[in-house]
């Protein structure tokens, strides 16, 4: 299903340079690049890096080339591209969960009483548990954009090797549940960052009002196998709204690290709001865009 073409019939005339896992892949090679840059600027704030810590930092750019040069490669050879780009967003998963793991194990106090051991307060303190999941997050998408779906809308992934899996519903779909876990991490690390100040500025209530709308939307439109043309509208406005809210965060978070007379500190960017965070929203608004475009492997009157 064209769900783009659903909400704005105009668009079924429009050709794009490229098709939607190819972009979706472009905009996986770009994430892995930030995650790079984010991670490292997390990792300052320590005044010390340790060398499972470079980990992610080395990682996220040298899968970005990898990425890139595989993108460039599957022009002419789609098989090795593919199998290329699998194994970089395996290793981008893997990346995630032991990031998750690390961030739990410094939350847990080993010694502490039953029951006190890993409590609300240590998780707020707590390097963000979900923040690493990220690349993990990144990985599932380039994994489903990797794969070809033949035919389309069908849910058959074509897999290295000429290998065939069937999910139960369209790739579409699939990304649209994916797009809600993402909208719902974002959501979850942004209530935890937020109660450190106990939510005592009003605009902190914006992104976590907004990414619970995103959420629900995301996963309702992934339930329903033929949905309205209302339907995926409002999904388009949930999605504009996360890209508004990643902005304004990124602004209020600027704000926030500069001095009083409005200068650039840059250990006050560093240890005060991380000015990148915010961005995660509107990454996610942009992810749930780019998933609505047609599913064609070569799009129409090509």
């Amino acid at each position: 299903m064209n769900y783009v073409a659903t909400a704005l019939l105009a668009f079924s005339k429009i050709r794009l340079p490229f098709n939607r896992d190819q972009f979706v892949l472009l905009m996986a090679a770009f994430n892995m690049f930030m995650l790079g840059v984010e991670t490292y600027l997390a990792h300052l704030i320590s005044g010390t890096i340790v060398l499972r810590e470079w980990i992610p930092i080395l990682f996220g750019p040298v899968a970005g080339v990898l990425l890139l040069g595989a993108g460039v490669l599957s022009l002419r050879f789609r098989e090795p591209a593919s199998l290329t780009a699998t194994l970089v967003f395996t290793a981008s998963i893997v990346v995630g969960l032991l990031g998750a793991y690390y961030h739990l194990f410094y939350a847990i106090i080993p010694g502490a009483p039953p029951g006190q051991q890993l409590t609300l307060p240590l998780l707020v303190w707590a390097p963000p548990i979900l923040g690493p999941l990220t690349f993990a997050l990144v990985g599932v998408f380039g994994i489903s954009a990797a794969w070809r779906e033949e035919p389309p809308d069908s849910g058959t992934l074509v897999l290295p090797g000429n290998f065939r899996v069937r999910l139960p519903y369209s790739k579409t779909r699939a990304f649209l549940f994916a797009v809600s876990l993402g909208s719902l991490a974002t959501v979850i690390s942004s209530v935890l960052d937020h109660a450190r100040t106990d939510f005592s500025n009003p605009w902190l209530w914006v992104p976590t009002i907004v990414g619970i709308f995103a959420t629900v939307t995301a996963a309702a439109l992934g339930a329903v196998k033929q949905p309205a043309r209302g339907d995926i509208w409002v999904y388009i406005a949930a999605m504009l709204a996360m890209i508004l809210a990643g902005i304004l965060g990124l602004i209020l978070h600027v704000q926030v690290d500069l001095t009083a007379q409005g200068k650039i500190v840059i250990e006050r960017f560093i240890r005060g709001a991380p000015v990148l965070a915010p961005m995660l929203f509107a990454d996610i608004g942009l992810w749930g865009l780019i998933v609505l475009l047609p599913p064609e492997e070569v799009q129409p009157g090509d």
